[in-house]
């Protein structure tokens, strides 16, 4: 495995528990931890091969707080996976990019929420909540006042939005497709009877077993998508499925094996799309944001 070598950004928070204080943390920066996979073939002479695993970078940052710090103008809430900051970065440079006084420094702050879904990893989704399970802590975050702005893949959040709250912005919507890796297959079709697929997801393993029912799913395939590769790459599952729109945005394609239609695996609602949410009385806020929807989205 290669060592990291440290990067750091500007202003941001980690927000562990929403019962305490916001913890900041200080001295020198931190890195999130992740593994790459190598391109691969359509063609596999033998199942035996191993991939390599390198590492991905997505930089955390440290503030120091001393009582001279510039009060943020932006206070973004986010989960802190590496895909979750990725998105963030998207909307930081679109705001920066579109508003030159959130261009200065320190006028940013990202704040990192860990959600019920990133500590509960022993069970389905399904079982503990289905959805919200990512946004709900957030929601509370935004709702209390601790973060401005909040961004959330939009699979990710319910139906109906918390009270207090509203969505006025969607950036542009990424590949709504699945993507289909695996060591030993070029496809789903290619895998032989009795092979597990690892996912978690409700809606990929009832359209996966409907198609292919000698196959079988591993439950609590959960994680981030370092973890599961990781989890490919050892052996615990012979094919897993992802989000294409992750991979794309994490650079991280060469993995794919193939990429699923919507004919062949129906994607989740909203698929693809990054939301920004702020309070419904914060008119400032909302018109910072609202200057990035994308209408078609």
């Amino acid at each position: 495995m290669e060592t990291l070598s440290s990067s750091v950004y500007t202003n941001i928070t980690v927000l562990p528990r929403l019962s305490g204080p916001v913890n900041h943390w200080s001295g020198g920066s931190v890195s999130v931890l992740g593994f790459s996979l190598p391109s691969l073939k359509t063609s596999f002479p033998n199942c035996s091969r191993k991939l390599r695993i390198g590492v991905t970078k997505a930089s955390v940052a440290v503030e120091q707080e001393t009582q001279k710090t510039k009060v943020a103008l932006f206070r973004i809430g986010t989960r802190g996976s590496p895909l979750a900051l990725n998105q963030v970065d998207e909307t930081r440079d679109k705001l920066m990019a579109t508003h030159p006084d959130l261009a200065e420094e320190g006028a940013i702050q990202i704040v990192i929420i860990k959600t019920t879904g990133d500590k509960i990893l022993s069970q389905p989704l399904a079982d503990i909540g289905g959805k919200g399970l990512f946004t709900k802590e957030i929601d509370k975050a935004l709702i209390n006042g601790d973060v401005n702005i909040s961004v959330h893949s939009m699979k990710e959040v319910p139906t109906y939005l918390p009270d207090k709250t509203i969505l006025p912005c969607n950036l542009p919507r990424e590949d709504v497709r699945d993507a289909f890796i695996s060591l030993s297959a070029a496809s789903v079709a290619d895998l032989p009877s009795g092979s597990v697929i690892g996912t978690a997801s409700l809606r990929r393993k009832s359209q996966i077993l409907h198609r292919y029912p000698s196959f079988s799913g591993l439950e609590n395939f959960r994680g981030n998508v370092h973890t599961r590769l990781r989890k490919l790459n050892e052996g615990v599952v012979q094919a897993t499925l992802m989000v294409l729109a992750g991979l794309k945005r994490l650079n991280m394609t060469e993995n794919v094996t193939s990429i699923l239609s919507i004919n062949e695996m129906l994607p989740a609602v909203a698929q693809g799309a990054i939301g920004i949410a702020c309070r419904s009385n914060d008119d400032k806020m909302e018109n910072y944001i609202a200057s990035l929807n994308h209408e078609e989205t």
